[in-house]
Formats: structure tokens, sequence, C-alpha cells
């Protein structure tokens, strides 16, 4: 008997230690391949590296083990059970009772004992906790996973607008670039008419003035784009928060259609409201707290137990064998008649996380419904914002050519010539900014129906692309 009892113990612990899990380093992703970086290559980086997706990966991971775990509860559980111990009986129990007699083995006041047991437990009834456990889990699992796909929802969201302030810092860099290159050329005009006579030297100065102002517009705009590239860096998950060197921003797209019409707020919020995973996950965790109310209901129901034990004595060695062990069988019925009320207070909280549950996701979905309205305005001003600009800099340049040849041609003082080029160094900031704005509110509205992440779980072929088990 005694190595099937070793057997059985190297079993059991091989099988626990096999539940153990290394976690393997993740290794930086090399960006040194890509030279310009687009808005869509750099949301699909995010999320890949980003920690915080590894993190909801783990989130799901631990709502899936946690249905195993609910699943075991159906399973009879198997102990077993080894001691030896040394025992030293007092005096007065050899002088005052006649129990000593049944010890012949255990030479006087000390000997050994050594005993081992299996036993089994099966649960047949329980008042149908563990079903209702079961589902609690089962709608755990898919709540995580929904939450995981909102996490990449927003994450997107969060790298589109990460991404175009670093497009209009890389966009302002550029129009104060342009801004210094035409007072240089001014710069050298100016110098050029006061060595021959026909130029002021004031006109010098004051084109001086003008390119350490612009120099000082393109320090600030260097350094906003700096900056945004941190926080670019950091959602794309590199080390260190910083962007490869050389790597450039794809420019912004300065002819891009913005489209005549606006959208039909009705279609979008049904869509909204089947697809975002938001919605998704607050539905899940409200068939979880139905669940949890059925389980709250359990204590009420008597439970039923089959349970089962081999145990055996050996005194004087531990050479257990066959003619030392005995076995036990019963079948347990227990039912709890009073508490103190803690059951029924426990299925009124139940009932009552329910209705908060169900509350919430109607708040939420107003949200939604209001969130879209809100994007389908603020699209529909970025158009029209677009639109009003772009006539803007054509007015503006055109009057800022005009009050050059005015200038060169001694017509028009310099003063005037100053107001036109800063004006259009002004109109073309704010053309840049109202197309960031439409880019903006555009990727707004994707983000708020859900359209943002279909794409790309499109193109990884799974809805909740929740990786493979660990």
């Amino acid at each position: 008997m005694k190595p099937y009892i070793f057997v059985l113990i190297f079993v059991l612990l091989a099988a626990g230690g096999a539940q153990g899990n290394e976690q393997p380093a993740a290794a930086a992703r090399d960006l040194s391949g890509i030279k310009t970086l687009d808005l869509a290559t750099a949301q699909g980086i995010a999320l890949k590296d980003n920690p915080s997706m590894a993190a909801a990966m783990a989130r799901v991971r631990q709502a899936r083990a946690r249905v195993r775990q609910a699943a075991a509860a159906w399973w009879p559980s198997l102990d077993l059970s080894v001691s030896g111990s040394h025992v030293r009986l007092p005096d007065s129990f050899l002088l005052l009772s006649s129990a000593a007699a049944s010890y012949p083995q255990s030479g006087g006041q000390s000997y050994d004992e050594y005993t081992a047991g299996i036993q089994a437990a099966w649960v047949l009834f329980d008042g149908f906790y563990r079903s209702f456990n079961r589902q609690q889990a089962s709608f755990g699992e898919k709540s995580a996973r929904d939450a995981r796909r909102d996490a990449r929802r927003l994450l997107i969201s969060a790298v589109a607008r990460a991404f175009l302030n670093a497009q209009l810092a890389q966009t302002k860099v550029r129009i104060a670039r342009a801004d210094k290159n035409f007072y240089d050329q001014q710069l050298r005009d100016a110098e050029n008419r006061y060595k021959v006579g026909t130029g002021a030297w004031g006109d010098v100065l004051n084109i001086k003035v003008q390119i350490n102002s612009a120099k000082t517009s393109l320090m600030l705009a260097a350094r906003e784009f700096e900056a945004a590239g941190y926080g670019l860096a950091a959602l794309l998950g590199l080390p260190g928060a910083v962007l490869p060197p050389g790597l450039d921003l794809a420019p912004l797209n300065r002819n891009l259609d913005t489209g005549g019409h606006e959208e039909n707020p009705e279609p979008l919020i049904a869509e909204a409201l089947a697809r975002r995973p938001d919605v998704q996950r607050l539905e899940m965790q409200l068939h979880g707290s139905e669940a949890a109310t059925g389980a709250a209901r359990a204590p009420f129901y008597p439970k039923l137990q089959l349970a089962g034990a081999v145990n055996g004595v050996r005194l004087g060695d531990a050479a257990l064998s066959s003619e030392d062990f005995g076995n036990t069988v019963s079948l347990n019925l227990a039912w709890n008649l009073f508490a103190g009320g803690a059951d029924r207070a426990r299925l009124f909280a139940a009932r009552q996380k329910q209705r908060e549950t169900g509350f919430t996701l109607a708040d939420l979905r107003n949200r939604v419904a209001a969130e879209i309205r809100q994007d389908i305005a603020r699209l529909a001003a970025a158009r029209e914002q677009v639109r009003l600009q772009r006539d803007s800099v054509k007015l503006v340049a055109e009057n800022r050519d005009l009050a050059k040849n005015e200038y060169e041609a001694g017509e028009a003082s310099l003063v005037r010539l100053n107001e036109a080029q800063r004006d259009l160094t002004t109109t073309h900031s704010r053309l840049a900014q109202a197309l960031v704005a439409f880019h903006l509110a555009r990727q707004n509205l994707l983000a708020a129906t859900g359209r943002n992440l279909a794409r790309f779980e499109k193109q990884t072929g799974t809805p909740a692309n929740n990786g493979p088990e660990k």
C-alpha cells in the first residue's frame, strides 16, 4: 500500500507545479525601417506595444481562469493526508486510566503513531449556486474581453489625438521656417538696395527684427513638436518614450476632401449601441449581476454532499499495510434554517447591484447618443472652418504678393509688407489648426461609433484578438 501512496503524492505535486507559467520578456520594436510614420501605422504599433494592452490581456486571462475555477466546483475533490507523530502520555493517564492497556506497542509512556488517508467529497446539490457562479464567471470573462476591446478603442483615439497634435506642431515648424526664409530673402534685398543707395537703413533694421521674431517662432514650434513627440512615443510603447532619430511624421494633408454633407445621427447612434465595446461590457455585467442574484438565492436551499474516506493508522513504525486501513462512506445533508438575516440581506444587495448596473447601462446609452450628436456638430463646424480658412489663405497670399511687389517697386512701405506677411503666416497656421480640428473631429466620431476599432479587428481577423491561451 505504501508504494501507491508515494506515487499518488508525486503525481499531485507534479500537477501542482505544472501550473507555473513564465512570462516572456517583451522585445522592443525596431522602427529603423520606417522613415515616415503615418497615423494608421502609429495606431497599429500602439495596439501591439503599449503596455496597457498587455495589462488588459492579463485581465482577460484572469477572468478566463476564474471561469475554470467555477467549473472545477462540479468535480469531486480528492485530498491526501499523511502524518507522523510522537506521543508521550502523562503519568496520570497511566495510573488512573485503564485505557493504557489498549496500547500494547506503546512501550510505556511514549509511542509513535503514523496515519495516511485519502478523502473524497462530491457536492450533489447546492441550491444551483455552481450553475449561477459559473454563469457569472463566464459573463465576467466576456466583460473583460469587451473591456480590453474598449481599451483598444480608446488607445486608437488617443494615438490619433497625439499624432494630430504632433502633425500640427510639425506644420507650425514648417510655417515658421518659411516665414524666416522669406525675411532672409528680404534682408538680402534690403541690404543690396542700401548699398546702392536706393534703400533705407531703417528697412534693414526692421527686417532683422522680423527675422528674430521668426526665429523665436521657429524655436517655440520646434520645442512644441519635440514635446508632442514624447507623448506620441509613450502611447506607442517605445522605450524611454522617445521617437527614434530620423523618423518623420507624414505631412498634414492640406488638400483633403472634407465632404459637403452632414451625417445623420440616428443610424450612427444605432450602430454605436450595437458595436461599441463599452456598451457590450456593461451588458455582460448586467447579465453577470443577474447570475449573482441567482447565486445569492442558493443559501435558501439544502446542500447535499457525498463523502468517502480511506484512512489507516499504525503504531510504532510507518510501514502501513492493507490491514491498517479502513473506509467510510457518507451522504450528508445540511440546511441552514437561520443565519440572522444575512442570506436575505445578501440577496437584497445582489438585486440592488443588478438595478444599479441596469441604470448605469441606460445612462451610458444616453451618453453615447449625446457624444455622437456632439461629434457630428463639431465635425460640421470643422468642415466649414476648413473651407473658410482655405479661402482666406488664397486672399491673404494674393495680398502678400501684391504688397511685396509694391514694396519692391517703391510704392508701399515696409510696414505694409510686414503686416501682409504676418497675416499670411497667421492664416496658414489657422488653416493647419482647422485641418487638424477636422481630422480630430472625424477621429472622435469614428471612436464614438466604434468604427476605428473595427478596421484593426478586420486586419487581425478576430473581433476580440484575445491572443493565445496562457
